[in-house]
């Protein structure tokens, strides 16, 4: 009977939760190998840890990982229900909620790992945490996709660890009690791509699709509504996705370099963005939120159990 133990928190209402312990062996190699083994050898202990009857497609999950580069206080490979993210805005800042509450980090600036390249932090009083994400850019703009029973869809395709289509011109009411059509509607969207072969640079999977519209809250600059690989929403602004749309505010000229932006969630949390140009039509996203530890277990995987290893639907 082996026992795995996570730690659970959540970012501006979207889960994370941890691999701290009985986790699997990948070895000590770069992350990025190390994410392939994961993929390749472990991948049900990935469906155990978020998968139902234990998780749900909203769950982001990480394991912690002995860092390669000694400049980094941790290392992190995260992963949902449809398989290994690159990196995840919310799940660092829950990350980092959670290496305090163990005690491996204090107050002040740390570098966090993954594998797609260092990630600097900032973890203040009353659970702020500001990440400096990966470089991130646009790479076509105003993209025309034929969405089949609903119509034409015009997006940007743009990078923020994860590949992003960001829809220009929805007119859907972008409110909590809206979500189930709009997940359908992100999903056909998605499908849509698919069919069409709309895909980034390298043939990567466009796998997020994200709808925006006007900030409940005058405090804020915009709302936002992502579907995740896993086929749920972002509760949170999503990390990942609201450096995307920063680096389309770049690129339009809409948001000058150090000026702040206030990202509205579906549900009403918010992260406080920024960047700063590369000089390569990229930009580094600066992105703060609030991350709170809410739950610490151990998951038992009983051989004996029939759904062991995850319900796959």
């Amino acid at each position: 009977m082996q026992r795995i133990q996570v730690i659970d928190s959540h970012t501006g209402g979207e889960p994370t939760r941890i691999i701290i312990a009985g986790g699997p062996d990948l070895g000590d190699g770069p992350l990025q190998d190390r994410r392939r083994i994961f993929a390749e050898r472990f991948d049900d202990i990935r469906r155990a840890v978020v998968d139902e009857p234990r998780g749900s497609d909203v769950l982001i999950g990480g394991l912690l990982c002995k860092p390669v580069d000694n400049r980094c206080s941790a290392g992190v490979i995260f992963f949902d229900t449809a398989g290994f993210l690159g990196m995840c805005g919310h799940g660092t800042m829950g990350f980092v909620a959670t290496l305090q509450h163990l005690g491996h980090i204090e107050l002040g600036p740390h570098t966090i790992e993954t594998p797609v390249g260092p990630v600097e932090i900032e973890l203040a009083e009353n659970n702020h945490v500001t990440i400096q994400n990966v470089a991130s850019y646009r790479t076509h703009a105003n993209v025309q996709i034929d969405v089949p029973n609903y119509g034409l869809v015009i997006g940007d395709i743009a990078w923020g660890g994860n590949w992003f289509f960001l829809v220009k011109n929805s007119s859907e009411e972008l409110s909590s009690d809206n979500t189930d059509h709009l997940l359908r509607v992100t999903k056909q969207i998605r499908a849509a791509l698919k069919q069409q072969g709309v895909r980034g640079p390298n043939q990567e999977e466009i796998d997020h699709i994200e709808l925006y519209g006007p900030a409940m809250d005058s405090a804020n600059q915009s709302k936002n509504f992502v579907l995740c690989p896993g086929g749920e929403y972002d509760r949170s602004p999503c990390g990942t996705g609201t450096s995307a749309k920063l680096a389309c505010l770049a690129a339009d000229g809409i948001l000058g370099a150090g000026e702040v932006w206030r990202q509205e969630s579906i549900i009403g949390s918010v992260f406080e963005c920024s960047y700063q140009q590369t000089g390569d039509e990229k930009i580094v996203p600066t992105i703060r939120g609030q991350a709170y530890v809410c739950g610490e277990s151990n998951l038992i995987l009983d051989p004996h159990d029939p759904f062991c290893m995850g319900i796959q639907i």
